[in-house]
């Protein structure tokens, strides 16, 4: 007997690779039963795009009164977006209705911003607003535009 076959039959080398193979089968049907749960779950997070496109409405709105501006917060309880105009209004009504619908959109964890000199964008919570364009009026004014 070879030193090789006295370390092999110490350790019992032969019999761990019988016992081996059938483990080797029970983790392959594991990690295949994972990866059918792991594509039946991304199958569930799945969303369809037209029914998010659906519910995304802008609105716009001129109030002629500080009354009118319950209707405003309830397109913002929708989830919709609403561009304000306020020329209509005198200036201490307009400033009464931004500070009525700056509270609607804090509740609603929305966005206000302020687009011109007296138009104002509000925005729920799932709408994200990006850039600033009192920047641009501003650069036009500097520049003599």
């Amino acid at each position: 007997m070879s030193l090789k076959d006295k370390i092999k039959s110490f350790f019992e080398f032969e019999e761990y690779d019988e016992t081996e193979e059938p483990v080797r089968q029970q983790r392959e049907q594991e990690s295949s039963n994972e990866q059918e749960h792991t594509s039946q779950k991304q199958k569930d997070n799945i969303v369809s795009l037209k029914s998010i496109q659906q519910d995304a409405k802008m609105v716009l709105c001129e109030p002629t009164e500080y009354n009118e501006a319950q209707e405003l917060a309830d397109h913002l309880k929708k989830r919709q977006s609403i561009v304000v105009n306020l020329q209509r209004l005198d200036p201490q009504t307009g400033r009464r209705v931004v500070d009525f619908l700056s509270g609607t959109v804090y509740a609603l964890n929305g966005n206000i911003q302020k687009l011109g000199q007296q138009t104002f964008l509000c925005t729920p919570e799932h709408v994200n607003i990006s850039g600033n364009i009192s920047q641009l009026f501003d650069e036009e004014q500097f520049n003599g535009k």
